[in-house]
Order: structure tokens, then sequence, then C-alpha cells
């Protein structure tokens, strides 16, 4: 009878686990190797773990429409310049992603800016190239690996 107590505890403890590792996803889905910059008009925000969510809506040569995002945990903004209030539904921001991979609407929002100038999250190769080519009067760069760098603004 112990045995048999012992098997089944153990076969839910399994179950359980298991579940818990399939409910977090992989972040395979985005390219951490880029960075674009999407500006928009805030439709959502909630700053939750175990990511942020974001939607904004956006218009430019594909026409208007709301892309939805996610973002680090609450944590991770707050230590990278987050605070709560700094993003409200109807603000204009520009946030920096890594684009899905597929090449589809959203990413993961790696730092965002306000229309104040107020930002969170650290700047991105894209970001520090285009103030150096503004600096410099150039209009566009080549970044690693003689990829042309991309913005959605």
């Amino acid at each position: 009878m112990k045995k048999t107590g012992l098997v089944a505890a153990t076969t839910v403890m399994l179950a359980l686990w298991a579940t818990a590792v399939a409910a977090h996803h992989s972040a395979q889905q985005f390219d951490f190797g880029r960075s674009v910059a999407i500006a928009g008009v805030v439709k959502r925000f909630q700053s939750i773990n175990p990511h942020m969510r974001l939607v904004i809506a956006v218009t430019d040569a594909k026409g208007t429409r709301d892309i939805t995002f996610e973002g680090h945990s609450t944590n991770n903004m707050y230590r990278a310049g987050y605070r709560d209030g700094m993003i409200k539904v109807g603000d204009k921001i520009t946030v920096y992603v890594a684009p899905l991979r597929d090449g589809s609407d959203g990413g993961y929002v790696t730092a965002a800016s306000t229309a104040d100038g107020r930002r969170f999250g650290p700047q991105s190769r894209a970001e520090q190239e285009a103030e150096r080519e503004k600096a410099e009067g150039r209009k566009e760069h080549r970044g690693r690996g003689g990829r042309l760098a991309v913005s959605l603004v």
C-alpha cells in the first residue's frame, strides 16, 4: 500500500511540475540580434509579471493597426528606469523591440521612450548608431554583419 501511495504522489508531483514548466514559454520567436523602433499611441499597458503587455496603435506605410508587444517583468523594467504611471493609455511612445523572427507585427520590448523624453531600458545598438549618424549628418548605416539598420518610425 505504501508503494502505491508513493508512486501516485510522485506521478501527481511530476504532472504539476510539467504543467508549470510548459506554462512559461521560450523567447525563441524574437530576434534579439536586431532592434526596431516603432512609434504609436498606447491603447493598453499592463506592467505585470511574468511579462509586461503593451498594445499600441501604429500608423505607417502598412496603414493603421494595433500591434501587441510583450516585455520584461515589472522588476526588470524598474531596474531599467521604468516607474509606475510612466506609460498611460493615450500616450505617444516609441518602443524599441526585438522583432518577431517570422516578420509579423509585434516583438519583445527592450526599451521605450515617452513623448516628453523619459525612457527606460538600455539604448540599443541601432539607437546608438542613429544618434551617431545624426551627430555626423549621415542618414543610414550598416550594422553588424553589414546589415542595414531598420527603423519603422
